[in-house]
């Protein structure tokens, strides 16, 4: 093509390809756009109550309303977030297990914002190390450290029977197949997605190989709470950091303090002492600067006032705790519903399994029948968000799955 002069023109952004949609948040664009009155969408990790919304805590409408009263200022938070927000993030996390002067803390935009600056900090700084993660893995971890350049491979993590965890065979891929100087990426608590985790004493064996082969722990720390409790769920780092003396945690509040569309989450490395812990903290507040340059301040704001706030603390906490048990109560629902649905449905493994997410046993087609039949919506792999079922629905949602598995 040429303009009036014959000068040819170059369309650029033409040559563009149209990328595929991702597989969790494609889902919720096609559910979306279902008019059916009875659709349900399991795939994405959002908590909701029994009307099927994402509820905001009372807590943290208490935070906001306070916060509203005495706010001063929208100016812009330091490189690494809020003081106080990174102070509330260190106690609720290590407690008194080490010494706080050790841990560089940088308030991060979500979880995902959390292990993008581990990524493009481990890549600058340690650039022949691998990453390791369970297979199956969150979807979206890949693709985190791949845009870093970090080569990932997969050890075993779920077992042949797609109910129960490969301990062993996720053993002997550590101690065999990674090298010194190599990380391991790792679910604290609630895996993702299959909802299977370590006991204590395999969280202990799993902590002894890495420090045999000299392995760094890269941590996930996406659902503190949501398993058995704040200080339970936090065990699998106890654990860890009682034979390391370095590692890497990124967390996030999207899940526990429903603060979801805030993206607050936080970034904190453990070393060896306080000068490794500020040389650390210098060299991500770097990468930061260049990248978003300093943190959104409503959501730390939220966090950092609940936490600093005894009666809100215990609110949250209690909060929490209804949401904790409600995901333990549609597990049990479920199972029960399958149960009565015909012979042979057999979910009873659920009841082992800890978070939002299960993984299912469904195959790919069962997935596809269920989403153009039923208008139920489900990841791929079978992965159920069981925090997104529904009470009044379950009849519904368990004799669509009954008629998919009798084909």
């Amino acid at each position: 093509m040429t303009d009036s002069s014959g000068t040819q023109i170059i369309h650029r952004f033409s040559l563009v390809s149209t990328a595929p949609p991702d597989p969790i948040l494609g889902l919720t664009e096609a559910f979306l756009a279902d008019q059916r009155p009875d659709k349900m969408n399991l795939s994405v990790g959002v908590y909701k109550d029994a009307s099927g919304q994402t509820p905001v805590l009372d807590c943290v409408k208490e935070a906001e309303r306070r916060l509203l009263e005495t706010e001063k200022s929208k100016g812009y938070l330091p490189i690494d977030g809020s003081p106080e927000y990174r102070q509330a993030v260190q106690r609720l996390i290590f407690g008194e297990q080490i010494d706080l002067g050790r841990i560089a803390t940088l308030q991060s935009p979500g979880g995902t914002g959390a292990l993008r600056i581990a990524a493009s900090f481990l890549a600058s700084q340690l650039p022949s190390m691998r990453i390791w993660a369970s297979n199956p893995t969150w979807a979206n971890h890949h693709a985190v450290f791949a845009s870093e350049g970090l080569p990932i491979e997969s050890y075993r993590y779920l077992g042949a029977d797609k109910t129960s965890l490969d301990f062993d065979g996720m053993i002997e891929d550590l101690s065999s197949n990674t090298k010194p100087g190599d990380a391991v990426l790792l679910h604290a608590c609630c895996h993702n997605p299959t909802g299977i985790d370590p006991t204590i004493e395999q969280w202990d064996s799993i902590a002894q190989v890495l420090a045999d082969k000299k392995l760094l722990p890269l941590i996930d720390f996406a659902y503190q709470g949501f398993g058995n409790g704040l200080r339970e769920d936090s065990q699998s780092i106890s654990a860890i950091l009682r034979h390391h003396d370095e590692a890497v945690i990124c967390n996030s509040f999207s899940k526990n303090f429903g603060l979801y569309g805030e993206r607050i989450g936080a970034l904190s490395f453990v070393t060896a002492d306080e000068n490794a812990a500020k040389a650390v903290q210098s060299q991500v507040k770097r990468l930061v600067r260049c990248n978003y340059s300093n943190p959104p301040r409503h959501g730390g704001a939220i966090v950092a006032t609940i936490l600093a706030d005894d009666q809100l603390t215990q609110q949250w906490h209690q909060e929490l705790g209804e949401m904790r048990d409600r995901i333990k109560r549609l597990r049990e629902q479920f199972v029960s519903t399958m149960q009565n649905t015909g012979p042979g449905h057999d979910f009873s493994f659920l009841l082992q399994q800890r978070g939002m997410f299960s993984f299912s046993g469904l195959n790919k087609m069962q997935v596809d029948q269920l989403k153009a039949d039923h208008g139920i919506y489900i990841v791929g792999s079978g992965r159920i968000n069981v925090a997104g079922m529904q009470e009044s629905k379950m009849d519904f949602f368990c004799d669509a799955i009954s008629q998919v598995i009798a084909g």
